[in-house]
């Protein structure tokens, strides 16, 4: 019976793969670096083709027993005809069919999407979103994603495009952003601005996110002013789309996700103060149940939905 799934996410730095069981569970992971491959698409495609094949012995499984590959990659996806459009970390990726590609190497049916699309199907699956109908799941990192369930279903838009979160233009006049555009929500709570930002106000030059967690954790009084601040930020970003959609849950993963603790109060205070009353109230923020398995096990759920 086919009810074992390879999953893969694709990162600009590494490439997780993991064997995924019926009921979600990972029984085999693996990694490899992106960068001695990243230089040649063809490299690539064969290093997918070769881990794929790998992970299915390791699991002491055979082809027989694989429904499916699913795969998440950062960047723009054609879902329906399995076609990466472009990938903005990794050269050489413009309207690649991946898909039909790497089906005629490894003789299994693979499905392809992005990966925060993915991570939202394994919280909405199997995560902290389990059981609820309409939901948000952002990732805050370099960049700004997110996922939608609108009506317990994944949300794609026209073009699977839907979700590009971070480019949510907040001020016409604000800082340039890498889309092109002036203001958006990635450019005051990404990575980057609010590396800036910690410089600032910690008036320490240099200084990481981690650190200022340290010292909030400790206390610090600037520390704890910038968190407050970057969480201020993110949950003004977000009113809009509570407004819009009246979610039941948002769901906050990435890297600042682990401050919860600095982060979630203000964010919801922030929201439910500027939002309209009734959707203010509507909603509640949980962070990401999944870290490094949750492009995995999205996988997962990505192939079994499509084979219904």
């Amino acid at each position: 019976m086919k009810q074992y799934v390879v999953g893969v996410d694709v990162g600009g730095t590494n490439i997780k793969l993991g064997v995924v069981g019926p009921s979600g569970q990972v029984i085999v992971r693996n990694s490899f670096a992106t960068k001695p491959f990243a230089s040649s698409r063809i490299k690539l495609i064969a290093a997918l083709a070769r881990e794929i094949e790998a992970s299915i012995l390791t699991a002491g499984l055979n082809k027989n027993q694989i429904a499916g590959v699913g795969i998440g990659f950062p960047g723009l996806i054609d879902y329906e005809k399995g076609i990466v459009r472009f990938l903005p970390n990794i050269p050489g990726w413009k309207r690649v069919p991946l898909k039909s590609i790497l089906q005629n190497k490894i003789k299994l049916p693979v499905y392809i999407d992005n990966d925060v699309k993915i991570i939202t199907l394994a919280e909405s699956k199997f995560g902290a979103g389990r059981g609820v109908r309409n939901l948000i799941c952002m990732t805050l990192g370099t960049g700004v994603g997110a996922g939608l369930i609108l009506n317990g279903q994944l949300y794609r838009g026209e073009d699977n495009a839907a979700g590009e979160l971070g480019h949510m233009p907040l001020n016409e006049h604000g800082p340039k952003c890498n889309c092109g555009g002036f203001g958006c929500f990635e450019t005051y709570v990404g990575n980057r601005p609010l590396l800036k930002l910690a410089a600032h106000v910690m008036g320490k030059p240099g200084i990481t996110l981690e650190e200022t967690f340290v010292l909030a954790e400790k206390g610090n009084k600037k520390a704890l002013l910038f968190w407050k601040t970057a969480a201020g930020h993110i949950g003004n970003g977000l009113v809009g789309i509570v407004n819009l959609l009246n979610p039941r849950m948002i769901i906050i993963g990435g890297g600042i996700s682990h401050n919860q603790k600095f982060l979630f109060k203000t964010i919801t205070d922030t929201i439910r103060h500027r939002a309209m009353s009734l959707q203010g109230s509507a909603f509640k923020i949980k962070r990401a149940k999944f870290k490094d398995d949750a492009g995995i096990i999205g996988a997962y759920v990505l192939v079994t939905h499509a084979q219904r």
